[in-house]
């Protein structure tokens, strides 16, 4: 039987954080913890040790505090970051070490100014250091998607025999497309056999992680590293909030589970947003603030009618308390007449095309109206109707 459990590797506190905006200070990184266990994320990364002390003290702090999922700590692939990793580390119920060197060509030559055998040496190593350190290991080869494909799966065998009990393959930059992500996986899967875990880990510089995070999976991947809000170098990390509706909503088409608690979604969502600098844009897929609402007519009466007509999601099933239809020139009388009915007013027809006349004509000048704008011209129009609750 295949292997159907997908684990959620997330790097809110790790990745999502090295970018612009989004720097958090250990207490801060707790709170977010705390909120990613709610959510039920298998592995929570708190952080790259050797970065600085705030980040030493934040992942030894969430080790400290968390036993119920695992807790990874990143590191170069030396014995100085290995071993400040694993001091970090010392405290968690379920450590996880995660070490890293670049495989690509253009890293080799450029970046590390070193050969493929002295990378792959060096991969070894840390894998064998922290093997003894820690029992859980986690090897990343940044860069693999741009790495020739025999030597990658030299790396990935070496790693594995050493000791690396998952082998993640980042599409670092964000350049693979899903077919061409999805033919590495499948090859590596079959490289390393089943007793290695192959994660996907992917940027969304082209605005595929999601995409190629779901076509690894579907090649054999288990674990996706993503972020809340997609938040992460660039142009960010794979969105956890997405990945987990595409993998729940179609269960037809894409038959895995992960652990994720849905309607904690939106609630970590907010949290993230309140802790960082900026929260996600409003036509942002989940989370965003536009994501259930609806403003054109002919939307706003389908949903008023049954809400699978332009909801395939609902949105209690990931925190959003419900749908909004917003007001504004596109609006139908259907919804004005709703919110009238919310407010304390009933109306008849032709009142209702008295006042919608006038609510077209603002509506015009304006980006979106308000519900007090509402009440001023039902009560401008139909002086004698006496609303029992304005809101």
């Amino acid at each position: 039987m295949i292997n159907s459990r997908v684990h959620i590797f997330d790097t809110t506190l790790r990745d999502g954080e090295q970018s612009p905006g989004c720097s958090m200070d250990v207490s801060e990184k707790i709170r977010m913890a705390h909120k990613l266990i709610e959510l039920g994320v298998d592995t929570i990364e708190a952080g790259f040790p050797i970065a600085s002390s705030g980040d030493f003290d934040a992942v030894d702090a969430i080790s400290r505090e968390v036993t119920s999922v695992r807790v990874a700590a990143l590191a170069r692939a030396c014995s100085l970051d290995v071993e400040r990793a694993a001091r970090a580390l010392h405290h968690a119920r379920k450590p996880c070490l995660h070490t890293f060197i670049a495989t690509s060509d253009i890293h080799l030559k450029f970046k590390l100014k070193k050969t493929r055998q002295q990378a792959l040496d060096e991969a070894v190593a840390a894998v064998e250091t922290a093997r003894m350190l820690v029992g859980d290991v986690e090897f990343s080869a940044e860069d693999a998607t741009r790495t020739d494909w025999n030597y990658l799966e030299e790396v990935c065998r070496a790693v594995a025999a050493a000791g690396a009990r998952t082998i993640n393959l980042p599409d670092t930059v964000g350049y693979s497309l899903p077919a061409e992500y999805a033919a590495l996986i499948r090859h590596m899967v079959k490289a390393v056999g089943n007793s290695i875990t192959i994660s996907a880990h992917c940027h969304d510089d082209l605005g595929l992680a999601v995409a190629n995070s779901l076509e690894a999976v579907r090649a054999g991947a288990r674990q996706i590293e993503c972020t809340i809000n997609g938040i992460g170098e660039r142009a960010g990390n794979c969105s956890l909030e997405e990945v987990v509706m595409i993998l729940k909503t179609r269960q037809d088409k894409v038959p895995y589970q992960t652990g994720i608690v849905t309607e904690h979604l939106y609630p970590a969502s907010l949290l993230l947003s309140e802790i960082i600098a900026f929260g996600p844009q409003p036509n942002k897929a989940i989370v965003g603030e536009n994501a259930f609402a609806h403003e054109a007519g002919i939307h706003q009466d389908g949903v008023l009618k049954e809400r699978s007509t332009y909801e395939i999601i609902d949105p209690k099933t990931v925190g959003v308390p419900n749908s909004r239809l917003v007001l504004g020139k596109h609006s139908g009388r259907h919804a004005l007449a709703k919110r009238c009915q919310e407010m304390g007013f009933t109306l008849s027809r032709d009142e209702l095309d008295r006042i919608y006349q006038q609510f077209t004509a603002l509506a015009d000048r304006k980006k979106g109206i308000q519900n007090d704008e509402i009440v001023q011209i039902v009560r401008a129009e139909m002086q004698y109707l006496q609303p029992t609750d304005v809101v």
